[in-house]
């Protein structure tokens, strides 16, 4: 063979091996349904297929069992989970009035959730508007923010809803409203940083030498690209609202019977701990699950919504290659 006819050979290799990292880039640019890359992480389906289940209860389980978790039946107290004979809905046990753990589980999780959902939603929304204000607008009114920023954030957030709610009523408002105050200064700064990276590139000058308003530009170029970013904070942030709301009922001054919280169950179930153990583990678990489940799906939230990174969800691995085999090496790099 000739050294031509080599060379050659060589290009159309080098020219075949170019094509197909081209159209490999090109599929994994255009990405996969946010449902298919769910499917590559069995955790965080997991993660999502707990947490679908649990808004489920939420949404039609108070109107199914909300008339088992109140009724009383003494002659079935404290009794073990697996218990079918009061009927199945014993088979969680019963606490020291009779009432169903699962009847009390489901109608619970209404008031937990709903309450942690509520105060990331407000704080995420209140954060993010005063850090899109505090990064573009100028420095007088971003230094004010800053500072009622780290004025909040130079109290305990759980001392802070301690006293606030002593001196309130501790009601479903004021919890939500509390929860949510000490959770802005992290929405608020993580917004400012990205607002102060972002205003400088050259779209933003472009869109500015055109002509556009700081309306415009907030809205349609900052604003989608500092989402993604608030909304994986919000699913973090959801967990450590639900710990907190759970020891605020475990304190005594979160939400107040006849309402319940699985913090409010863990609560009244402490003093049963020697006799009836499922009475405060049972409402543990399902503070664990969610709150485990939160912290999956944001972790997969985190990978899925960073172009960087995305690609590790969108090309399937080999069988038999270890994380360690593949490395940072995206698809297409020799």
């Amino acid at each position: 063979m000739s050294i031509r006819e080599t060379e050659t050979r060589r290009a159309d290799e080098t020219a075949t091996v170019a094509v197909s990292a081209a159209q490999e880039a090109l599929t994994i640019r255009r990405g996969l349904p946010w449902w298919r890359l769910l499917l590559r992480d069995p955790f965080a389906l997991l993660a999502a297929l707990w947490l679908l289940l649990m808004a489920v209860c939420v949404i039609i389980g108070p109107a199914l069992l909300g008339d088992a978790a109140t009724a009383i039946n003494l002659r079935a107290r404290n009794m073990p989970p697996g218990s079918l004979e009061q009927g199945w809905l014993m088979v969680l046990g019963s606490d020291a009035l009779g009432r169903s753990m699962l009847a009390r589980l489901v109608v619970a999780s209404r008031n937990t959730l709903l309450i942690a959902l509520s105060a990331v939603l407000v704080a995420m929304l209140v954060g993010g508007f005063l850090g899109l204000i505090a990064g573009y607008v100028g420095r007088g009114v971003g230094n004010v923010i800053m500072r009622l920023s780290d004025i909040v954030q130079s109290f305990p957030s759980l001392l802070l809803a301690v006293v606030v709610l002593y001196m309130l009523e501790p009601a479903v408002g004021n919890l939500v409203i509390v929860l949510a105050i000490t959770r802005i200064p992290s929405y608020l700064r993580v917004t400012r940083a990205e607002v102060l990276e972002i205003r400088e590139r050259v779209f933003v000058d472009a869109s500015r030498a055109l002509g556009a308003g700081r309306y415009h530009i907030l809205v349609r170029h900052i604003t989608p690209i500092v989402a993604p970013t608030l909304l994986t904070i919000m699913t973090v942030d959801f967990a450590i609202v639900m710990l907190a709301e759970s020891g605020l009922s475990f304190l005594g001054i979160g939400i107040q019977p006849p309402e319940i919280t699985w913090g409010l169950m863990v609560a009244q179930g402490r003093n049963y701990l020697n006799q009836a153990w499922w009475l405060a583990f049972l409402p543990g678990l399902a503070i664990m699950l969610a709150t485990l489940s939160a912290n999956l799906l944001s972790s997969w939230l985190r990978i899925a919504t960073d172009p960087v990174q995305r690609w590790r969800l969108e090309v399937p691995q080999a069988a038999g290659t270890s994380d360690g085999d593949a490395g940072d090496e995206r698809p297409g790099t020799p």
